[in-house]
């Protein structure tokens, strides 16, 4: 527990270094040139005003009439095809922020809606993730058999690589079409798709704003539709793996943590002291020593288990094991010392059924709850 704290600790305080480094740089890029555009702009206000004889209030409602006409100026915003504009940049959580409810009930559902749709869509992209990844695996697969590999297994820094290359080329096509329909440059067409895919979704550009392309666009507009849905998909899939990645590099770091832990424990026998009777074959193998579980907030002790099978332990019952398998709930200890073989032979010691009974009994006299839990165990076992 104590090398988790620390990790989580160190995320935190990288998260809030990396925070800091990102301030520094965006006020050394944009601070300078705000401060310019600021100056210009208070500049041509002045002339505007010198020059139609305005004053301060009549310059603020002109200003007010403009910020309220600026939507207006792609055409109706809220008729069925930008509406479903809309409602794919609510449940993706975009948020353009080009056009927002005015009446208070299209308020009220906007949130209800959001409240309900953005779980849905973040289940169904994780869905549809898991699907693409599972059909990139079997071509991968497929591949490297036909090209006479002797591995032909799809490790997961093949799945990654694949799935960066997916991302790059799913932007650069989205770019190269934004950029002819919208006659924006490659680059900032690249931007509006990696700022719209990552649903980040500032608003500085925003797709189907011009020429009424709403109403005489259909074609446009499907394609964006499509684009977007078709492209968060892809970027899901991608950090899908990437999150994979950084899970299963804390699941070796746990599990190094909580071996190293149950190893302080390698010395006692498991149940009161007896030890694994030996196999067949006269000698203690390779066995699942001990199995720790999580009932109720209590540990339940631990129970002999002898195996002549490496594999771990089928459990169908989940009150006695609620975590999935990646978790550390046993233990494989290799005894590789002879002497101690010799000793454990020469001693014979064996978990026998009556010895289990006796603990059972003396376990159920304080803890009627850890005999359901070790009995449902071994029932399960």
């Amino acid at each position: 527990m104590k090398r988790q704290n620390l990790r989580t600790l160190i995320l935190i305080i990288c998260t809030l270094f990396y925070l800091l480094l990102g301030a520094a740089v965006f006020d050394a890029l944009e601070s300078k040139l705000e401060t310019k555009q600021r100056r210009k702009l208070r500049e041509k206000k002045a002339e505007m005003m010198d020059k139609y004889n305005l004053t301060e209030v009549n310059f603020d409602e002109l200003e007010w009439v403009l910020l309220q006409l600026e939507p207006h100026k792609a055409g109706l915003q809220w008729k069925f095809a930008g509406s479903f504009y809309f409602a794919i940049t609510v449940i993706t959580t975009i948020g353009y922020g080009h056009a927002a409810p005015s009446t208070d009930a299209g308020k009220v559902f906007c949130m209800f809606y959001a409240v309900l749709g953005i779980p849905l869509t973040l289940v169904m992209f994780q869905s549809l993730g898991e699907r693409i990844n599972t059909f990139v695996r079997y071509l991968l697969h497929k591949v490297k058999k036909s090209l006479g590999l002797q591995k032909t297994e799809v490790s997961l820094a093949n799945m990654v690589t694949v799935g960066f290359l997916s991302c790059v080329s799913t932007l650069g096509v989205g770019a190269a079409a934004f950029s002819r329909y919208e006659d924006w440059s490659y680059f900032q067409a690249y931007y509006y798709c990696f700022i719209t895919l990552t649903t980040i979704g500032f608003g500085d550009y925003v797709a189907l704003q011009k020429d009424h392309a709403l109403q005489n666009n259909p074609e446009y507009v499907a394609f964006s539709f499509f684009y977007m849905l078709i492209g968060l998909t892809v970027i899901g899939a991608f950090l899908n793996l990437v999150v994979l990645r950084f899970m299963t590099l804390n699941t070796g770091q746990e599990r190094q943590s909580n071996s190293e832990q149950q190893a302080l424990f390698s010395h006692n026998a498991c149940c009161g002291g007896r030890t694994l009777s030996p196999g067949p074959g006269g000698h203690v193998g390779r066995g699942l020593f001990c199995i720790y579980t999580a009932v109720l907030g209590v540990q339940s002790v631990c129970s002999c288990l002898w195996y002549k099978s490496r594999e771990m332990v089928p459990y169908t019952s989940p009150q006695a094991c609620p975590f999935e398998s990646t978790s550390n709930l046993c233990v494989e200890q290799e005894e590789a010392s002879p002497q101690r073989d010799r000793k454990r032979r020469s001693n014979k010691y064996q978990c026998s059924l009556q010895q289990e009974r006796s603990a059972i009994r003396s376990t159920i006299s304080h803890s009627p709850s850890t005999y359901r839990v070790r009995l449902g165990r071994r029932r399960s076992i």
